[in-house]
């Protein structure tokens, strides 16, 4: 291994630019020629022989300069030491010199010759050795101080001497330099050979590792070298294999004819190539390789060959494969994926031709799945989603193409026109199919499906647009019923376009303060006296009026509003508590995002301290839907509001979370029984009474009170008040008074008087149904409270005037016409254009059956009308 010289500062003009940094050039020994031709020429001018002494000083010189071939010789062979070569140079360059300058001083003295000659001659002899060891400051120095050092001593001796000291300086300071340089160079020499070995020894393991290979060709494209995991993966031994072309490495017949020409052409062209997928000539496995390469040129520019490297790419190509399938298709069903389904979509849409870009979307979505995944689990969910996607697949067949968008939304693309008709019946035929009973785990299982149809270019021309409106079109479904397929329509945009302008309003109301509490007064059976206030928060929308917190509330939900509402709400109840007398408490509604933010205590602490109330003054009022989720989270968060001090009220007792385990450790102070048990508890056969009465039991058993909501007649509370419910709230006391008129009925004092009729007229039937009202062709979600022959008490929407006309549906297949006679909020009396007829038992037959079915079955949605 050849070694740099070492760059050390001074080393190029002390020893030259010998690599091997050499004390004696190796034209040295040819001094003795000139040392004899001068003492001949000096001596033939002056026709004398020189003395004795003169020519045996000469003759040794020449001798000694002669012999120092042996002195280049050894230092260009062996590792000697610094003092080593220093002697060699005094030996094979200072001695010739000395005694050559010694020889010319003694002919001089003798007088044979004059000074002038011999001065000539060392002075000559002395520009030659320069010129030989030139670039050598040591060797040239030791020669010139020997030389001169050698005449001297023979003309004076003091002179002499100082000479010889000077040279034994310098001497001593080169050899120190040099011993410098010596052991710099020895150094780097070892590291370079350190690091060429590490280096040997990495690429050996990255080879034997099978992290990668090298491989070189001659100009021809054979072979040179190959890393020998290559050939054993090739099945070959590596001798066999050098030799053969390069191209024999790879299997190119199965390769895309613009691979094979590429590796071709950079070969061919002798030019560079990176990371090139080929695939291995292997006899059983498939293997791929990604192939580096540049091509060779030696000192004349001349080509030589090819030299790279390879990594094995197999496991990189079936990953990409993978993640290209998991890209493109759903991992579940197998079908096409959103992204998938979107690049189709948009591939027939920007069709170069205008007559290709037709084409029908089909958006569906499963009814009742979500019961699956409750009852028999998300295993059970998945096992049905695949039976879902095989039939939507037999059905469309060849027609279009299936894809899942996630979830249990499904979509369908269909290409081409085709006829709304055809549409209808393909349509059906999807809800027909998927109605059909699955067999899951040995589980008989039924679901339906909604389908909203939306076509290209009539509903949109962009692959958004289109979505939109079948998105529209399936809610329209789900409206009418859900197990039907709609068209999209133009009206349809009305209601995504109220519930938009709604959220921006909303959020101004949040901002500017448009948002009140109002406040229904909690009574105690007992004493008739209000303990307390339920705060309800009230919209009372500068264009629209009062909206029912049914309908902006889960917009709240939707848009995160909900937190700084709820906040606001606890704050300003709060605020409004602080004016109250002592013994007065005011409960807040804390809905399931606000329980479930870490953050719920620090805000309910800040009011109260805030507000400067007493934490057992304010009541939080929850649902059970916050149990869905019941985990540490939950728990913890009762442990911190009850650390503060408040009073926790599970609200709407009996209407959601099915089990009563949470009861056990959930920290409520009071249970609220929902309004629906207390209605129409007091008519004959009714069983709410039997229930009202359980829970009363199991919240006396558990020590909490009871709050029977909605109370609205006399004999509801006299019913009520002997199933032992501890408090009442209802209209049959007060209607929810605002911040100042709460104040106000405070200050006459804390008796409450229950006024209100004595019950139900007997002709009316009492019931919470849902029904759709048809008004000038929008149609509204509603429940109806009471119902006769001639009319009914229908709630849900606000501030109908009166005189407004609906078609009223009761049932899937009956509709009566039905006029607004009073309304106050969200409350309407109407009255039927027809009586209704009565069945053999006297009730009321068009509400004997099924009630229609409405767009959300778990809430009434409230709109305002007029």
């Amino acid at each position: 291994m050849s070694v740099a010289p070492v760059e050390t500062a001074g080393s190029t003009f002390l020893f030259g630019r010998d690599n091997s940094n050499r004390l004696i050039a190796p034209e040295w020994p040819r001094m003795a020629v000139p040392m004899v031709l001068i003492t001949i020429v000096i001596a033939a001018l002056h026709l004398v022989l020189p003395v004795i002494a003169t020519v045996l000083l000469a003759a040794l010189a020449a001798m000694t300069a002669h012999l120092s071939k042996f002195a280049v010789k050894a230092e260009g062979e062996r590792q000697l030491e610094t003092g080593s070569r220093m002697a060699l140079a005094g030996l094979a360059v200072a001695l010739p010199m000395f005694l050559f300058g010694s020889a010319m001083g003694l002919w001089g003295s003798s007088g044979q010759v004059g000074w002038f000659y011999c001065l000539a001659a060392v002075a000559t002899i002395s520009l030659l050795a320069t010129v030989i060891q030139s670039g050598r400051l040591v060797s040239v120095l030791a020669a010139q101080v020997s030389i001169w050092s050698g005449m001297t001593c023979v003309a004076s001796t003091l002179a002499g001497y100082l000479s010889l000291i000077v040279g034994v300086a310098i001497a001593i300071a080169a050899y120190y330099r040099q011993r410098k340089i010596d052991l710099l160079q020895r150094e780097k020499s070892e590291s370079d050979q350190r690091a060429q070995t590490r280096a040997q020894e990495i690429l050996s393991d990255y080879e034997e590792t099978g992290q990668g290979w090298f491989w070189e060709t001659d100009r021809r494209g054979q072979l040179t070298y190959l890393s020998t995991p290559v050939a054993e993966i090739l099945g070959k031994p590596v001798e066999e294999l050098v030799g053969r072309p390069f191209a024999e490495l790879f299997n190119l017949s199965e390769q895309s004819g613009e691979g094979e020409r590429t590796l071709a052409f950079h070969l061919s062209a002798r030019s560079s190539f990176s990371e090139l997928a080929v695939r291995a000539a292997t006899p059983e496995e498939e293997r791929w390789w990604s192939i580096t390469g540049r091509p060779t040129y030696d000192t004349f520019n001349n080509f030589t060959g090819f030299r790279g490297s390879g990594t094995d790419l197999t496991e990189k190509r079936r990953s990409q494969e993978h993640a290209s399938r998991l890209a493109h298709f759903d991992s579940l069903t197998g079908l096409s994926n959103r992204f998938r389904m979107s690049q189709t979509l948009e591939k027939i849409l920007l069709a170069p031709q205008v007559q290709h870009r037709a084409c029908s979307v089909f958006l569906l979505d499963l009814d009742r799945f979500k019961q699956v995944n409750d009852t028999l689990g998300h295993p059970a969910g998945d096992a049905l989603l695949k039976q879902v996607a095989q039939r939507l697949e037999r059905v469309v067949g060849k027609m279009g193409r299936v894809g899942r968008l996630g979830g249990d939304e499904f979509q369908v693309i269909l290409p081409g026109k085709i006829e709304r008709e055809q549409l209808g019946h393909l349509a059906s035929r999807i809800i027909e199919s998927l109605s059909q009973p699955y067999s899951i785990e040995g589980s008989r299982v039924m679901i339906g499906a909604s389908v909203g149809i939306a076509l290209a270019p009539d509903d949109g021309v962009t692959s958004e647009a289109l979505i939109r409106n079948a998105d529209l079109a399936l809610y329209a479904a789900k409206d009418g019923g859900r197990g039907r397929y709609h068209f999209y329509a133009a009206d349809l945009h009305s209601d995504a376009e109220e519930r938009r302008k709604m959220e921006e309003d909303l959020r101004d109301a949040v901002s500017n303060g448009g948002l009140e509490l109002y406040y229904q007064p909690v009574v105690q059976t007992s004493t008739e006296k209000i303990t307390g206030f339920e705060a309800l928060l009230r919209w009372n929308h500068p264009e629209q009026g009062w909206i029912s917190p049914a309908r902006f509330i889960p917009i709240a939900e939707d848009t995160g509003l909900i937190a700084p509402i709820g906040e606001w709400a606890l704050r300003t109840a709060c605020q409004d508590l602080a004016r109250w007398p002592e013994n007065v408490r005011v409960a807040v509604n804390v809905s399931p995002l606000q329980f479930a933010n870490p953050s719920l205590p620090i805000i309910v602490t800040n009011a109260l301290a805030t507000a400067q109330v007493a934490a057992e003054r304010l009541e939080l009022e929850i649902t059970e839907s916050v149990f869905l989720n019941d985990d540490e989270g939950t728990d913890h968060m009762f442990k911190s509001l009850k650390a503060i001090g408040v009073r926790l009220a599970l609200d709407d007792f009996g209407t959601g979370y099915s089990s009563l385990g949470y009861l056990r450790s959930a920290p409520f102070d009071k249970i609220k029984i929902d309004q629906s048990f207390v209605r129409g508890a007091t008519q004959p056969g009714s069983r709410n009474g039997a229930i009202i009465s359980s829970i009363v039991s199991l919240a006396e058993a558990l020590g909490m009170e009871t709050t029977a909501e909605g109370v609205e007649t006399l004999d509801e509370l006299d019913l009520v008040r002997m199933l032992g419910c501890s408090h009442v709230q209802g209209y049959i006391y007060e209607r929810p008074l605002s911040s100042m008129n709460a104040a106000a009925r405070l200050s006459t004092g804390l008796m409450a008087i229950a006024q209100g009729p004595r019950s139900a007229r007997a002709a009316r039937q009492s019931m919470l149904r849902k029904v759709v009202l048809d008004h000038g062709g929008h149609r509204y979600n509603a429940m109806v409270r009471n119902i006769s022959q001639t009319g009914a008490l229908i709630e849900g929407l606000w501030n109908v005037p009166s005189g407004t006309i609906f078609r009223v549906l009761l049932a899937d297949n009956h509709a009566v016409t039905a006029t607004c006679r009073w309304s106050n909020e969200d409350r309407m009396g109407v009255e039927f254009s027809m009586p209704l007829r009565l069945d053999e038992t006297g009730r009321i037959a068009a509400v004997a059956g099924k009630p229609p079915a409405l767009a959300e079955a778990d809430s009434v949605v409230q709109r305002k009308v007029g």
